[in-house]
């Protein structure tokens, strides 16, 4: 047997679902026989000793909550040797004997950073933006786009009822599978992403004046944050074609709600395994999803993959959107 008691932290931007991975990793660990501690704030709460003992009932509840009840935050103290060693010195103290990550690429290579210094860890990828290269699908990515969805649709409808141009930036600084699955979802007429350069005459003029032709009016445009200059670009196409824009900034209300059944049960299953893994002795790995199903990998093997975005999907909301 391996671990014997175990903690569990999120780390980064919080994301819909890492309620039920942690819901998912204490409960196994409690199954298991072993001891689980909560650690509050992700790493900061290890350099602090911030930590509270996990029981059934502390994650009672929980499942259908966004955020995360352990909190986040990001530790520019942790991305340090010296703060490495410091949050390995508090696991000795404290008795934790593996720890589980909930969080993005940097999440990870601070619980790689922390298994060189002893303390086995295993990841598990809790983003909206879906950017870990290793997985096909991350925590919270699902409610993020219904997110998206039922904003837009709302947009839509006074954007249908003024003739305008609703020019709508959502989030995903390096990647855009938000902005294209969700731009697909609503029927945009054009996807800008930060993975494709566009061109302003090609892919956002000619395409609504395309549609107009065929008695279209109201247009939405959607565009990942990566891309940047939403409020330029709005004021650009208004001044190139006469209709009327606005821009709407969807921010951190992405990152809320309750989560998806997907995002419940994607959380649950990779929760479930983390907290086994350590149990069985096993350290240095991340949980990810490949070809639908749940595996680990070695988290510094996860982090040398490059990510690929789905061209062919991109080219499917190019043909369909006109």
């Amino acid at each position: 047997m391996g671990a014997k008691s175990i903690a569990v932290l999120t780390s980064g931007g919080d994301a819909p679902g890492m309620n039920a991975a942690v819901r998912a990793v204490v409960r196994t660990g409690l199954y298991l026989g072993m001891r689980v501690i909560g650690v509050k704030r992700g790493y900061n709460g290890l350099l602090s000793g911030d930590t509270v003992e996990m029981n059934l009932r502390s994650v009672s509840d929980i499942i259908h909550r966004g955020g995360t009840v352990i909190y986040t935050a990001r530790s520019p103290e942790f991305n340090t040797p010296e703060g490495v060693k410091k949050a390995a010195d508090m696991c000795h103290k404290l008795d934790i004997s593996g720890v589980v990550v909930i969080g993005g690429d940097g999440s990870f290579r601070g619980a790689r950073d922390l298994t060189g210094a002893g303390i086995p860890c295993i990841g598990i990828p809790g983003t909206i933006d879906n950017d870990i290269a290793s997985s096909e699908y991350t925590i919270g990515f699902d409610t993020a786009m219904n997110t998206v969805v039922e904003m837009v649709d709302r947009l839509r409808d006074t954007t249908e009822s003024h003739d305008r141009c609703s020019v709508v930036e959502v989030m995903g600084r390096r990647c855009g599978e938000l902005a294209l699955q969700s731009g697909i979802a609503v029927g945009a007429t054009s996807i800008l992403v930060p993975e494709v350069p566009f061109d302003f005459q090609r892919d956002i003029v000619d395409r609504m004046k395309f549609t107009q032709k065929a008695g279209k009016r109201h247009f939405i445009i959607v565009v990942a944050e990566g891309v940047g200059g939403v409020e330029e670009l709005g004021k650009r196409i208004q001044n190139e074609t006469g209709i009327e824009t606005r821009v709407t900034i969807l921010g951190h209300v992405q990152r809320g709600g309750s989560p998806t059944l997907r995002d419940r049960l994607v959380a649950s299953e990779m929760g479930y395994r983390a907290a086994k893994l350590l149990y069985e002795g096993n350290s240095n790995r991340v949980v990810v999803m490949q070809n639908g199903k749940i595996i680990d990998l070695d988290i510094t093997e996860a982090l040398n993959k490059k990510r690929e975005f789905n061209m062919e999907l991109y080219k499917i909301a190019h043909v369909i959107s006109i």
